[in-house]
């Protein structure tokens, strides 16, 4: 018997709810159990209630008499999706009142059940001036934690509101065409004949937008590795890093992939490895270097134990993708809402710094490093280089010109755009001097 969207919907955000998975590794589980025409309504009311979740939480606040327990994150998760069902789909009211309500016996909760459809009856009637109440608390106009949207308007006061407004906002589907296949315009001309409506992306000369999401392996090409789903911001490192024919490029931190692949499309001939943490994530950076007809030696381990992989020859350039809050692409993983705290980011700043240490010294004199990070938050980005910097005398940054993004005290800033790029940040670092040796003590 295959499983109620709802149900299933509402069994991966549970996990989420309860800290222990994120949407990512919770949903395709449930999505094996749900027949495949539902398979879309169970993705849209997952990742939609994880999207409004902070404002349809602070709303059930209001129609609930008591919070729900620790043990209940599942009916709670229920409760938002129905909420999310009212007041942000078109399913008619009744039918996502009492769908919503007959899961409550699948999770053998049977004697919430009144609870939920008073609360989902009730929302039906007062939810949207309940709401117009709560548009007076920031945090519920921009569905963000109160947290992050503090900490985006204490950083960004002239553009946080754009940016919460873009995290909310449904991303669209951006293509790297491969130019070692042709160029982006001659790509762009096989879609507009296919009748597919695209265009090409402001920064990055490799990028196209689609004005519709579709199945990408049914366009153009895709299969034989003439294009990669990438955002434009993304795509912006591998000519930022300014390649040379035949050097050596570490990739640390490079799962999925995508920025792997595409050092090796601008520049066929560089001696690329990439590191990642665990050989599952190398999973799918091998599967798009096979698609891609590419070639690069990928390693298991702690970008941070060099000891433990590196052969001890110098790179003439890094690409360091450091793990991060991911504030930058919200919009493309809501749950980014529930599971990230505001203690994570000076822990994520610190594991930044010590990738930034143990990189350094595998970087040949006139090599350059560009750190890269999906982040919107200053503390991952600028202050992280500008601790670097003083503590680091070998190490100068290099400027990166416009037209995107904001310069910042150190690096340029990308801001999500809606219907455009995600948030993202880089600083380009060159290697002036090795790093001086400690003096032998005198015997």
């Amino acid at each position: 018997m295959s499983l109620d969207p709802r149900l299933a919907a509402a069994r991966a955000l549970g996990a989420v709810l309860a800290g222990k998975a994120s949407l990512g590794s919770a949903l395709p589980a449930q999505l094996d159990k749900v027949d495949a025409r539902d398979r879309g309504l169970t993705q849209e009311l997952a990742f939609g209630t994880a999207r409004w979740q902070p404002r349809l939480a602070l709303l059930a606040d209001k129609l609930l008499q008591k919070p729900f327990k620790a043990g209940d994150r599942d009916l709670e998760a229920l409760l938002l999706i129905g909420l999310y069902q009212l007041l942000y789909t078109r399913i008619p009211a009744h039918a996502a009142i009492g769908e919503t309500v007959g899961c409550v016996d699948r999770l053998k909760k049977s004697s919430a059940k009144g609870l939920i459809n008073a609360v989902l009856r009730r929302a039906q009637r007062e939810g949207e001036a309940l709401l117009a109440d709560l548009e007076r608390d920031p945090a519920a106009r921009t569905a963000h934690p109160r947290w992050l949207q503090k900490a985006l308007k204490a950083h960004w006061p002239a553009h946080w509101e754009a940016i919460c407004a873009a995290n909310n906002s449904h991303p669209p589907l951006t293509l790297r065409v491969n130019r070692r296949h042709g160029s982006r315009d001659a790509y762009l001309a096989e879609l507009a004949a296919a009748g597919i409506d695209a265009r090409a992306c402001a920064f990055s000369p490799d990028g196209v937008q689609l004005a519709t999401p579709c199945d990408v392996t049914g366009l153009p090409g895709f299969a034989e590795g003439r294009g990669s789903v990438q955002d434009e911001a993304a795509q912006l490192a591998a000519d930022l890093l300014e390649l040379k024919p035949g050097q050596r490029v570490l990739d640390a931190c490079c799962a999925p992939g995508g920025k792997t692949c595409h050092l090796l499309e601008v520049e066929p001939t560089l001696a690329v490895t990439g590191v990642d943490l665990e050989e599952s994530r190398l999973v799918r950076v091998r599967e798009n270097l096979a698609r891609l007809q590419l070639d690069a030696k990928l390693i298991a381990a702690d970008a941070r134990a060099v000891g433990q992989w590196w052969d001890g020859q110098a790179f003439q350039r890094i690409l360091l993708d450091a793990p991060c809050s991911a504030t930058g692409v919200i919009r493309r993983h809501p749950d980014i809402k529930l599971t990230r705290q505001a203690d994570d980011i000076v822990a994520l700043a610190a594991l930044q710094g010590e990738l930034l240490d143990a990189l350094w010294p595998t970087l040949e004199v006139g090599g350059v490093l560009l750190y890269a990070t999906c982040s919107t938050l200053p503390t991952e980005n600028t202050a992280v280089i500008d601790a670097f910097l003083a503590r680091t005398p070998g190490a100068r940054e290099l400027d990166i010109p416009g037209p995107f993004g904001l310069k910042q005290p150190h690096g340029r800033q990308l801001l999500a755009q809606v219907d455009g790029h995600d948030g993202f940040y880089y600083a380009k670092l060159i290697k002036i001097a090795a790093a001086p040796q400690p003096r032998a003590l005198k015997e």
